[in-house]
């Protein structure tokens, strides 16, 4: 463990700004601080443990709310001024119950939707499975089952063949996108995840690079 810590410049009051991300969406969290304690116990017990300024003191994320906080990874930056906490939260982040701290917005480029669309399409299509609404495309499909998902993904990876051929990417984008959406209901029926698809790229980009993985 001491080895560990030396990697780490922890500043004059002996602290060092951690960034707490969600593993499996990427989205941060939060921004706190760790002093040498913290950071041992938080590797110690695979909970995200805090030096709290204002208190001065240590403190388990979660341990009076229950949100706390499954630590999967920590790294450090290349100065070592900095950590980063890869979690997986057993619930909101932040203490005004927002998922995470960061939902306040300054600025934003009007580029349209980003990755984190795909992530609440999955919670919409969770949803629709556990609280089936009438008149629903994906209520639907989970009602016909399996097979009939699987038809459709057929027919859809036969659709993206064909935009590909017809060099017309208006539709080769909306074919994909159908690809995406009924490849996400297979995923659900049988309980593979977005983070499952992540570990497995990134255990083949490691391969790739001849680095161990997780």
């Amino acid at each position: 463990m001491d080895e560990i810590m030396e990697q780490v410049m922890f500043d004059e009051s002996g602290l060092v700004p951690a960034i707490i991300q969600d593993i499996d969406t990427g989205k941060v969290l939060t921004l706190a601080y760790m002093n040498e304690a913290a950071l041992q116990k938080t590797i110690e017990t695979k909970e995200t443990w805090l030096f709290s300024r204002s208190r001065q003191e240590l403190w388990n994320k979660g341990e009076t709310s229950g949100n706390k906080q499954m630590v999967k990874r920590v790294k450090y930056d290349c100065d070592g001024d900095a950590i980063l906490v890869q979690v997986q939260p057993l619930g909101p982040a932040c203490h005004t119950g927002s998922e995470s701290c960061f939902y306040k917005q300054l600025y934003e480029e009007d580029n349209g939707a980003d990755f984190a669309m795909l992530n609440q399409l999955v919670n919409t299509i969770k949803s629709r499975r556990n609280n089936p609404v009438d008149g629903s495309y994906t209520t639907y499909l989970f009602n016909e089952g399996i097979d009939k998902v699987l038809k459709k993904v057929g027919e859809e990876t036969g659709e993206v063949i064909i935009g590909a051929k017809n060099a017309d990417n208006a539709e080769l984008i909306w074919e994909i996108s159908d690809l995406i959406y009924h490849t996400l209901i297979v995923m659900e029926i049988r309980n593979v995840t977005l983070s499952d698809i992540r570990k497995e790229l990134y255990q083949r980009h490691m391969q790739k690079e001849g680095i161990r993985g997780e």
